[in-house]
């Protein structure tokens, strides 16, 4: 069965993301990023700038967009459409709703604001895995801000 992290009250999303995908890297992970396309087009961008001196290899992969076949190999996959992505590591959720096809996963993790509307749709998927018997591991940003 799937194991599924909730990562609660991320302060940046997107700084929070780079430095969690750069620990997977690092630990020979391979990871699928889904979100929407503004969502993924602008944490490609900060993976570019993310650190002078560090790289993480990356590939932004649109619905309907063909890639070279030599970029499946890269480690991590920023996509709006995860049932196309060439492995099933780990999956990261940077957006509001529930991925469609998870369950292919060895790991997926959830990364839940501090507030506001995204708040709340991290509880509906808290409760939509709950429902259906997953067991659930919390990590709270706010006690812990290592990634």
């Amino acid at each position: 069965m799937t194991e599924i992290s909730f990562h609660f009250n991320v302060p940046d999303r997107m700084g929070y993301a780079c430095r969690l995908l750069r620990k997977a890297v690092r630990r020979g992970a391979k990871v699928v990023v889904a979100a929407p396309v503004p969502v993924l087009s602008q944490l490609d961008r900060q993976l570019w700038t993310f650190e002078a001196l560090d790289f993480i290899p990356h590939v932004l992969s649109k619905t309907g967009m063909p890639l070279a076949p030599r970029l499946r190999h890269t480690p991590v996959w920023l996509t709006d459409a995860v049932r196309d992505a060439p492995h099933q590591d780990v999956l990261l959720n940077m957006g509001d709703e529930l991925v469609e096809g998870f369950e292919v996963f060895a790991r997926v993790i959830e990364l839940v604001p501090v507030d506001g509307p995204a708040r709340l749709a991290g509880r509906g998927r808290w409760k939509h895995y709950a429902d259906r018997g997953y067991v659930l591991q919390k990590h709270d940003v706010a006690q812990d801000p290592t990634a």
